[in-house]
């Protein structure tokens, strides 16, 4: 695989930085020491300009090319997640229950390799806005960046990023025009009723009996209210009722992920879900409390920028690993919410047998690294040509 040169020749100091990160994990906005440690390789680096402090801890570097031109975003993610981990490795979490499962660490050290890269050719006309941002997990960082004006701030025009996929094979990319990754919404119910003796079910309104026929009857929206090329997932994730084996609970709750691509869709899901809860509470006699929350949006990739991002990465791993017309995936992505403001494509790279993602036996693979980072290179150079 032609990763670049001098790209390759970063190989061992990517491992480090990944590891120093997958050691220190933080969550959410909170990522004092991931921030402080990203902020002050890119001060090694050289880039020309450094912004902090964006969505809390969030950071924008600037790199400046040899003439001028536009300026392309390339985003990598930096929070992980509250899993306890257990991978035995020797670079593992220090910060109990926290660990990276999702490969973030990976990403910010693609995109620290591909910036030192980037300082040292400049072989582009234009600017490179280097985005680590917080928060994709949990908190939608993404949206509060684009929220305190990153595109309008920097001058972005198009934007870019990368997700690992362990057990797809090393070094194929993954991606397609149109919508790639799913909607993501969350239902909260609470079913409210009379609790009691076990004994005396007749003197009490049990929540338990509506909330298994609830769940059930939800099933209809995707097999009778969508058509069947449609594409909608209404999963079950949650419930809780009762304290003991002889009391019938005063109330009981579940809740439910939503998935869906089409706006018309994820409309017809939520106004199912709150007719049907609220007709199976009726008919058992109790009282429903509804927090259906709308999530991120889908990952909408431009049709254009797909198809270069797809030329791009043929050029690193070759024409028999890319497929840029991926099936679509369920899961959501919160870098959705940058596609909304500026063309550009996400995409995934194969990074071979492993846990999966969010698994706490889960680590990133560190051989990876060098091909996100020249495809990032790459790509800017692709995009931004001089002369």
């Amino acid at each position: 695989m032609p990763v670049l040169n001098r790209i390759a020749a970063l190989a061992p100091e990517m491992a480090e930085w990944r590891r120093w990160l997958h050691r220190h994990p933080e969550i959410e906005f909170d990522l004092p020491k991931t921030s402080a440690y990203v902020a002050e390789r890119l001060r090694e680096i050289g880039v020309d300009e450094l912004h902090e402090g964006i969505a809390k801890t969030g950071i924008v570097a600037l790199i400046e090319g040899q003439g001028t031109g536009p300026t392309i975003g390339l985003r990598a993610d930096m929070d992980a997640l509250p899993i306890t981990e257990r991978t035995g490795v020797a670079h593992g979490s220090t910060h109990e229950g926290m660990m990276h499962a999702c490969g973030h660490d990976g990403h910010t050290a693609m995109l620290l390799g591909a910036a030192k890269y980037l300082t040292e050719t400049r072989n582009f006309a234009g600017r490179v806005a280097l985005i680590f941002q917080p928060a994709e997990e949990e908190g939608g960082g993404a949206e509060v960046m684009v929220r305190e004006g990153l595109m309008e701030r920097f001058g972005i025009t198009q934007v870019y990023g990368i997700h690992n996929a362990p057990n797809v094979p090393f070094g194929h990319f993954l991606t397609t025009p149109g919508p790639l990754m799913a909607a993501v919404d969350t239902a909260y119910v609470t079913f409210r009723g009379r609790g009691g003796h076990g004994a005396i079910p007749q003197d009490c309104v049990d929540p338990i009996p509506a909330i298994a026929s609830t769940v059930s009857a939800l099933q209809s929206i995707v097999s009778r209210n969508i058509g069947a090329q449609d594409e909608l997932v209404v999963s079950v994730t949650q419930i809780h009722a009762g304290s003991a084996n002889n009391i019938i609970p005063e109330d009981g709750w579940f809740c439910a992920t939503i998935r869906s691509f089409a706006p018309e869709i994820r409309d017809l899901a939520e106004a199912r879900f709150r007719e049907i809860v609220t007709g199976q509470a009726a008919s058992f006699g109790l009282e429903a409390e509804i927090d259906y929350e709308r999530g991120y949006p889908p990952t909408v990739n431009d049709a254009e920028r797909a198809a270069f991002a797809a030329g791009v990465a043929r050029e690193i791993s070759g024409p028999d690993a890319v497929d840029e017309t991926a099936p679509r995936l369920m899961g959501g992505e919160d870098f959705s919410y940058m596609l909304q403001e500026r063309p550009g494509a996400f995409l995934f790279l194969g990074t071979g047998p492993g846990a999966g993602l969010h698994h706490p036996a889960y680590d990133f693979n560190d051989e990876a690294a060098p091909l996100g980072a020249s495809f990032f290179a790459r790509l800017v150079e692709r995009a931004l040509p001089l002369g």
